[in-house]
């Protein structure tokens, strides 16, 4: 009886109206007709592809990401291309209803890839039924406009800004045209929606502001902007939105997870925290006005912004059930806000942090960490953590990387002489966000473990710097330095930092209790050789998960898994065409449960790129195993990783032994 109730309070969504699953971003679903007994027996239902890869040019789709999520409205899965293309199948058989195509510019060079992670629904209860546009779909697009279509024809709302677009007006000139973008899907509630904006990092420190804008739902006049940076004399932009916001309808409430101001690495010229930036802010849906904002990162120089949709959930604490915020981040915490105040649920302390920035840096002296719920992932990293496929060896590059680096821990500040940051800036938890099980108040959580090497460089050697392969380079014009990223590698071309590189982890926040971590993906479709070692895979996406007791995520390799949620033991693996980084998603169609995920690939992790949308159901009498899916037998499954270890272990010992001839011939030469 108490779950019945929870599951009322927390309304959770069985038709998958929202990218995250309802409004408030839960990422659970009621169903149940898989469970963790049967799910062994899906098998693929359909395959669409959108045509992107045969009809756009190899260079243009190595600057894509396909992140969306669809949408199950109307009858339809509804989705977009990371073109914007907005796309509606019929569920079951994955056949094309309608297409609709903003005809975006593919020569703009978007600086955060061309991506377009969903698309947002809502029903005009104003509008006689049957009336067009009474349900319609809401999209940012990557040359900054706001879209809204018929969400069951896909034909654009001619009552909605200009022929059912609005060209939004970033109000500065831009250093080229792909600098702003908007990647998530917009927000929406009591009539009013509400976008954010992707912007290019570290090119300068006047760089567009982060505004927010809520237009009218209808006709798509300005409602509101929203300024998440405080100005006060510093000289900075962004804190911008790009992740998706959360809405509490029932409050009136739009919470946005903002983002670090500009530049990045090196803040001289923004002194003090820089609120509301890298903050949960919460505001009035229908006015702007700001209700209550807590920030997670006072003056960050980390890129350490807030990149997961906040969730919103009822928990049950020693005072009694309460309306929370749940809000991961790239550090690994998961920080809980009472929803009405915003003030912390359980205690935050104020923690003294390495100092010693850059010249002109004014660092914080304190960050705020969370006491009750333990960090999701690891936050220290040594030389005695570097990566070793031969034990015993030492002095490998791994290890020198780590030691040659500044090295102080959580929040050690970007330096001259190089520092690691650890977890990197694509750490933690990432734009896939978490999952909330209202019956039995557990967070799923995928998580990412990697090191950065984040270096300045001096503005006077900058203008002639030329980044090796693998670095990501920042001007940061109108500070004295410019900046160097790059993920610290192995030369087999792995991550230098010991495995799991990917965990998905499950915790009891009542008790503040981790209760399981299970690793995600393998080297498989990354690795030397197709090796597929079991070491996990970065995890930007996210998850689902069911009353079936069930939770379901991609990763780097091209599989689609399952996984119990008592356990955390991995139940099966559906192949898929390239690898699914992307949120999957579930629906009921016609009384059989289907799983859906995009499989595009991700150009920024190196991985093959395509084009679809899978899915997947349990099989019906009579029907064949399919290729494409298959049980985990952990047995047979620790035979193969320790074969594949030992494979690319003997990989290891030939580079050793060629580079050690090499280095013998020029000391002979000498």
């Amino acid at each position: 009886m108490i779950g019945l109730v929870v599951l009322l309070v927390a309304r959770p969504c069985v038709a998958w109206e929202s990218w995250g699953g309802d409004p408030g971003g839960s990422r659970f679903s009621p169903l149940r007709e898989i469970t963790s007994d049967n799910v062994g027996q899906l098998i693929r239902a359909f395959e669409f592809r959108t045509g992107d890869v045969t009809a756009r040019p190899p260079e243009v789709m190595r600057r894509t990401k396909f992140e969306a999520t669809p949408l199950f409205v109307e009858d339809s899965l509804i989705f977009c291309s990371p073109f914007n293309e907005v796309i509606a199948l019929d569920p079951g058989t994955g056949a094309q209803k309608w297409r609709y195509d903003p005809k975006i510019a593919i020569n703009q060079r978007p600086a955060n890839r061309y991506v377009c992670r969903g698309v947002t629904y809502w029903v005009d209860d104003t509008a006689p039924r049957g009336a067009a546009c009474r349900s319609r779909i809401f999209m940012g697009t990557n040359d900054v406009r706001l879209i809204a279509l018929d969400a069951k024809t896909g034909l654009p709302c001619a009552d909605f800004g200009k022929g059912g677009e609005i060209k939004i007006d970033i109000g500065m000139p831009l250093e080229w045209p792909g600098e702003f973008q908007i990647t998530s899907p917009p927000a929406v509630g009591r009539g009013v929606v509400v976008v954010g904006s992707s912007i290019g990092d570290n090119r300068r420190v006047d760089a567009p502001s982060g505004v927010v804008r809520a237009f009218d739902a209808r006709s798509g006049e300005p409602r509101w902007t929203f300024e998440p940076l405080k100005r006060d004399g510093i000289e900075a932009g962004h804190a911008n939105v790009w992740a998706a916001m959360s809405v509490d309808a029932a409050r009136g409430l739009v919470f946005l997870p903002t983002s670090s101001p500009s530049p990045d690495f090196w803040g001289g010229k923004r002194a003090g925290n820089n609120e509301h930036a890298n903050s949960v802010v919460a505001l009035r849906i229908e006015t702007g006005e700001l209700v209550w904002a807590f920030q997670t990162v006072h003056h960050d120089v980390w890129d350490y912004d807030l990149p997961a949709q906040p969730t919103l959930a009822r928990i049950d604490t020693d005072e009694g059930s309460r309306d929370v915020v749940i809000q991961p981040t790239k550090q690994g915490f998961v920080f809980v806000l009472d929803r009405d105040t915003g003030k912390p649920v359980w205690p935050v302390e104020e923690r003294a942090v390495p100092q010693g920035g850059a010249e002109g840096e004014r660092l914080s002296p304190t960050q705020p960490f969370p006491t009750h719920v333990p960090a999701l992932t690891s936050q220290t990293i040594s030389t005695d953590d570097a990566l070793s496929l031969l034990p015993g060896l030492r002095g490998s590059s791994c290890e020198r990387q780590f030691a040659e680096a500044r090295n102080e821990g959580l929040f050690t500040p970007p330096s001259t002489q190089g520092t690691l940051e650890f977890p990197f800036t694509g750490g933690g938890v990432n734009w896939g966000s978490a999952a909330f099980d209202p019956v039995n108040q557990i967070l799923y959580a995928n998580t990412s473990r990697a090191v950065h090497l984040i270096k300045l460089i001096p503005r006077a050697e900058a203008a002639g710097f030329n980044p090796p392969p693998g670095h990501d380079f920042g001007q940061q014009k109108g500070a004295p330095y410019a900046m160097s990223r790059s993920v610290v590698m192995s030369p087999l071309g792995l991550l230098c930092n010991k495995p799991p590189w990917g965990e998905m982890v499950a915790v009891d926040l009542k008790a503040g209790k981790i209760l399981w971590r299970s690793t995600v993906g393998t080297t498989e479709d990354v690795a030397p050789l197709g090796v597929p070692l079991p070491f996990g895979a970065p995890l930007m996406n996210g998850l689902a998960v069911t009353a079936g007791g069930v939770v379901f995520t991609g990763a780097m390799d091209a599989y689609l898994r399952a996984f119990d949620t008592r356990s955390g033991r991995e139940l099966w693996q559906g192949r898929l065409p390239v690898p699914g980084v992307a949120n999957p998603m579930t629906y009921i169609w016609k009384g059989e449960q289907y799983v859906a995920i995009g499989a595009g690939g991700h150009s920024e992790a190196g991985t093959s790129i395509g084009d679809s949308l899978v899915a997947f159901r349990l099989s019906r009498p009579g029907e064949a195993p399919s290729l494409w899916s298959r049980t985990i037998d952990r047995p047979g499954g620790r035979f193969f990783a320790a074969l594949s270890a030992v494979a690319l272990a003997i990989v290891a010992l030939v580079v050793a032994g060629l580079r050690w001839r090499r280095r013998r011939r020029r000391i002979r030469s000498t």
